[in-house]
């Protein structure tokens, strides 16, 4: 198979020969040239594994007639940086690895790309750039991590995942488990490669490029180290060659209407927040106008049908076993847009006419869903004019509505030393502020805060409340992404401690509980804070990044 662009042409001698100088040969040079784009590197769990996986997606390519050429781009661990580290730049790493594979693909103006992906920022960055370069394109997410049973000693018979570490140090900072135990708990939970074995938001947005048709069937669930990936990346390999015969481009299906489904899907399945921020850039990106108020609208009309880990006892290995994504999205079909397109080459009506329904309980019906509204409820209020997010299926029923007293943070390092100061006490509002896409700068996650806050047992009468995020792995009455951010004179900017503010999911009430004089008075008062950082990336990214409202991209 030649490319026609690809043919012998004397103007492009100097490219051959530097081409030659990696060890292609002319043969090599005649054919589709495939970008494997990998985020592998040594310094996270989740990618670890991907330079492997590359080879069999490379024997696919090979075999099906292209030539894969493979480049890397960069991929922060969440749960590393947000352990004391610095944070602020793994929501801002996104843009970079968006554009850093725009400017490579662009530049050397390859036939078509395989995404090789996994975790938080990393898939939402390489989505942006499939629609910057728009050439034919298909996704290959990597994989769960093993869950971890332990099979004797003192946890005998207990299955643990990620983010039951996070929930370990509060619960052992209340003493409801033993030294030994949080130790067996830390070193062998991460017991293999992949993304963390919970509806964080790496999972949530590896379903997502599956349910938006963009990765093979099984790929955002199956096992990462498994036989069965294996084949699944040389298939990969073969269907890019496919797409790029047929010029199938990722804005054949990347469009609104796949996106809607997209959201869809992951409301119904109770995924991470942070998809809210992604899902708003990418529709951002092909000119659509989605905020997070859309994300209410759908919940509104999208039932609950299944949840995981850490919201429910069920993992991302069981949801792959009761048949994953495409189960999922077989059982919501009435309330999705079947015209849209997959790189199978199948619309998704045909698609799903293909699949079965293996299993109930895990993934209910549409007529017996696990809660009428989907996972995700957008709040407003005097507190969050432009809205707050919420994720309402890890919700105990007792915090749907909530009063309490404020204690005001300035910064996620003094919310932690609070609560393992043991300062906190039932009914405390806690806020933190200043930590959004402008005012941290970064948008940091504060999901150590929130799991030390349940695993200290006041998930049920303590609520946290910011204009910072949370993981996909939190659960518990934390408001986050309330807007306008502090740094923008936003009213979370003038809470005073002891100000007793009101919480009701139902209603969709987040209030600051003065009067309204009171509130303008304190808001005339207010002056911005000197910026926290001003040199380097995140100097810049505070002057560019857009509200978290509408995804926190850069403009």
């Amino acid at each position: 198979m030649t490319s026609e662009k690809n043919k012998l042409d004397p103007s492009k001698s100097y490219e051959r020969a530097l081409y030659l100088g990696c060890g292609y040969t002319y043969e090599d040079l005649e054919k589709p040239r495939i970008a494997i784009v990998n985020s592998w590197n040594e310094l996270n769990p989740g990618h670890i594994h991907l330079c492997k996986l590359s080879k069999f997606v490379k024997e696919g390519v090979r075999e099906a007639g292209g030539t894969p050429m493979e480049f890397n781009t960069i991929a922060i661990c969440d749960g590393i940086a947000n352990s004391g580290n610095f944070s602020k730049y793994v929501l801002p790493s996104r843009e970079i690895i968006a554009a850093s594979i725009e400017c490579t693909v662009k530049s050397y103006n390859f036939d078509g790309m395989v995404m090789l992906c996994s975790c938080d920022k990393i898939i939402p960055g390489m989505l942006l750039a499939a629609v910057r370069c728009n050439i034919p394109t298909i996704f290959l997410t990597g994989g769960i991590m093993e869950p971890k049973t332990f099979e004797d000693g003192p946890l005998k018979g207990k299955t643990f995942v990620t983010c039951d570490i996070k929930e370990a140090i509060g619960l052992y900072k209340a003493g409801k488990i033993t030294k030994e135990e949080f130790f067996l708990i830390e070193s062998e939970t991460c017991c293999s490669p992949g993304a963390c074995n919970m509806m964080g938001t790496a999972n949530t947005m590896a379903c997502i490029v599956e349910a938006m048709g963009l990765s093979l069937p099984g790929c955002a669930t199956m096992d990462a180290i498994s036989k069965e990936r294996e084949g699944l990346c040389k298939e990969t390999g073969k269907y890019i060659m496919d797409l790029v015969n047929e010029s199938v481009k990722a804005l054949d299906i990347i469009t609104n209407k796949s996106i809607e489904n997209a959201i869809k899907v992951a409301l119904a399945f109770g995924g991470s927040t942070n998809m809210i921020l992604h899902m708003c850039a990418l529709s951002h990106e092909i000119g659509g106008s989605l905020n997070h108020f859309d994300f209410d609208t759908f919940s509104k009309a999208i039932p609950l049908l299944a949840k995981f880990k850490p919201a429910s006892e069920y993992n991302l290995t069981e949801f792959h076993n009761a048949g994953g994504v495409r189960v999922l999205m077989k059982k919501l079909s009435k309330l999705l847009d079947l015209s849209t397109k997959n790189v199978l080459g199948l619309t998704l009506n045909d698609y799903l006419e293909l699949i079965e329904i293996e299993d109930y309980q895990i993934i209910r019906n549409l007529e017996d869903p696990i809660a009428t509204e989907g996972g995700i409820a957008v709040l407003k209020g005097n507190l969050a004019p432009d809205g707050a997010i919420i994720k309402q299926s890890a919700l105990s029923q007792k915090m749907r509505q909530h009063k309490g007293p404020a204690k005001v943070f300035e910064c996620e390092e003094d919310v932690k030393e609070a609560l393992l100061s043991n300062k906190i006490q039932d009914g405390d509002v806690l806020v933190i502020r200043y930590e959004g896409p402008k005012g941290s700068p970064g948008m940091r996650e504060l999901s150590l805060p929130a799991a030390i806050l349940v695993g200290m047992g006041l998930g049920d009468s303590v609520a946290m409340i910011t204009d910072g995020r949370y993981s996909g792995a939190t659960r518990g009455p934390c408001i986050g992404h309330v807007c306008p951010e502090a740094i923008e004179g936003g009213p979370i900017a003038i809470v005073q401690d002891g100000d007793f503010i009101e919480i009701d999911i139902e209603k969709r009430i987040l209030n600051l509980l003065i009067s309204d004089d009171e509130l303008n008075e304190r808001l005339k008062r207010w002056k911005r804070p000197e910026p926290k950082i001003k040199a380097g990336y995140l100097n810049f990214y505070r002057k560019h990044v857009s509200s978290a409202k509408d995804g926190a991209y850069l403009y």
